[in-house]
């Protein structure tokens, strides 16, 4: 008897910890989707560019593996930022002109101007707005 009690409560624990891992697989899609509606384009491609353009030297970005620096700020929960670089509204259309050509936003910014094109910056907006 004693076995079969045990069984059920480990049976019962794996169901909850699978369904609890669904509901946050679930949140994580509908914040992909609501940050490629806000800025038109895919947060997964700006996962894949942010690494490309090599973000993580300087960011800690959650989702990034080895983004864990400090050099510049960290972008955790990007879609709750007010302003972008001290200087901006947080607007798709502003984090975009931001991350192609930062020194014109901000001239004395340490952010170099990465040659980030207007399609990734949609992309990598996209991937920052969806992290809540």
């Amino acid at each position: 008897m004693r076995r079969s009690l045990l069984c059920a409560l480990v049976i019962a624990a794996l169901a909850c910890a699978s369904l609890c891992g669904c509901d946050d697989y679930i949140g994580h899609r509908k914040a992909f989707q609501a940050a490629a509606n806000l800025t038109g384009g895919n947060p997964e491609t700006g996962r894949d560019r942010i690494q490309q353009y090599g973000c993580r030297g300087c960011h800690t970005i959650p989702g990034i593996p080895g983004a864990e620096a400090l050099v510049g700020p960290p972008l955790i929960h990007w879609s709750k930022r007010v302003y972008i670089a001290g200087e901006l509204p947080n607007t798709p259309e502003n984090l975009m002109r931001w991350l192609q050509h930062p020194p014109q936003v901000e001239p004395k910014t340490a952010m170099p101007d990465m040659g980030i094109t207007e399609q990734d910056s949609r992309d990598i907006a996209a991937y920052l707005y969806s992290l809540q």
